[in-house]
């Protein structure tokens, strides 16, 4: 049979696909090395088998072309499910698979047949015929589609639910080329419908991987930005009278420095656990996390007070969101005032959970919070950690001379 335009129509756009999908892999810095090497190797195998299809389309007339258009068949038969498996791979590269290679040298075995009986099928004068076991290929992939949608399963739920549509889809794909490749007939056509899927497949699965490598890096700029955090809450000066507070207290009121040092030791020990906290935390742990530090402060400074008034607590948020704040208030605010005061309120709203920390302090610029890199790196973090983690806000109102109001905003 000859080319037609509808099949360079069908074919140029596959062939364009795979390559830059092959390129694009070769290229990228960004995917791990086994996702390179997996993808490289599915890439190589889809362009063969836009090869073979177009050779079995061409090699079916003559007659004399009955022996080439054999192997070439059982190529296609034989890949069909290796491709499959590789997509494994993409999914979870710690699993063992050998069981799924073996039952795919089984299908290759199978039509290998065709080279001296009928048992899975033979060609002849240029007509495809099939045998008992010719639907080997398809039961195999059957059973590799089954566990590659375990697979899915398995994995979708430590993801976003839209990034979990990438995977579904492509099961749903290469099931629906199956069908088709059953329904209608593929052999009016240069190309076969799970070829066009599987290029598909690709595709999308090189994107999921994207996703993921993007969804990690946000993770570790948000580890990071944890550190920060904490390592602006533990400053020496901090920690330094702290302990000469607690020295103090130990000549004349021994009970209530066992009960400080105690307070202070909690507080360290909640400072270090929020590093390996990537989750949203009960409103309530962060607030016992707050309390303690700021009878700390209240004990080192006698001109000092914090006032809660909690009527919410019924959600979450990221870990240190409410302490580096009220911290600043007091390091930044308050301790200049001869009275100075912070006050935390958490109330409830038609569509949000609102965290206001007031206080009476100096005040500042609020533009320079967005150039600065020092004592106000602790706001933009919050602020960020709040908007990516939960969707949240974080308002400013600061007056000099007069104090600051801080929102956090968190949707229900």
């Amino acid at each position: 049979m000859t080319f037609t335009w509808t099949d360079f129509a069908v074919i140029i756009p596959l062939v364009l696909q795979c390559a830059i999908l092959l390129f694009a892999v070769l290229v990228d810095p960004y995917i791990a090395k086994h996702q390179r090497v997996t993808m490289i190797i599915i890439s190589a195998l889809v362009l063969s088998l836009i090869a073979q299809n177009c050779l079995d389309y061409v090699t079916s007339y003559p007659a004399t072309l009955d022996f080439p258009r054999t192997i070439v068949v059982i190529y296609g038969y034989t890949i069909r499910p290796i491709i499959v498996l590789l997509f494994f791979y993409i999914l979870n590269k710690e699993r063992n698979y050998t069981f799924f290679w073996i039952i795919a040298g089984i299908n290759a075995a199978v039509y290998l047949t065709a080279l001296f009986s009928k048992t899975a099928f033979y060609i002849e004068n240029g007509r495809f015929n099939r045998g008992p076991l010719s639907y080997t290929c398809y039961y195999v992939s059957g059973i590799m589609l089954v566990y590659l949608a375990y697979l899915t399963y398995k994995e979708i739920r430590r993801v976003p639910k839209r990034e979990s549509l990438i995977p579904i889809f492509n099961i749903v794909l290469i099931i629906g080329s199956l069908i088709a490749e059953q329904k209608l007939n593929p052999a009016l056509h240069m190309t076969s419908y799970l070829t066009m899927a599987t290029v598909s497949c690709s595709l999308f699965y090189y994107i999921w991987l994207h996703l993921q490598f993007a969804r990690e890096h946000e993770r570790a700029l948000l580890a990071e930005q944890r550190i920060q955090i904490m390592m602006t809450q533990i400053q020496p000066h901090f920690l330094y009278n702290t302990l000469s507070t607690i020295q103090a207290l130990c000549r004349i009121n021994p009970e209530k420095a066992f009960e400080t040092t105690e307070k202070f030791g909690t507080y360290l020990r909640q400072n270090i656990a929020s590093l390996s906290q990537p989750n949203l935390i009960p409103v309530e742990k962060e607030l016992e996390h707050t309390k303690i530090y700021t009878e700390i402060e209240e004990l080192r400074f006698d001109n000092i007070k914090v006032i809660y008034d909690v009527n919410d607590t019924n959600f979450n948020i990221p870990a240190l969101t409410i302490q580096p704040i009220v911290e600043n208030a007091i390091k930044h605010g308050i301790r200049i005032r001869e009275e100075g005061v912070v006050t935390v309120s958490i109330n409830q709203k038609e569509n949000s959970h609102e965290i206001i920390i007031e206080d009476n302090g100096k005040g500042f610029d609020t533009n320079i919070i967005k150039q600065s890199e020092g004592e106000h790196i602790g706001i933009r973090n919050v602020e960020e950690r709040l908007r990516k983690m939960c969707g949240g806000k974080l308002l400013i109102d600061s007056k000099e001379g007069i104090g600051t109001k801080i929102s956090i905003i968190i949707p229900k």
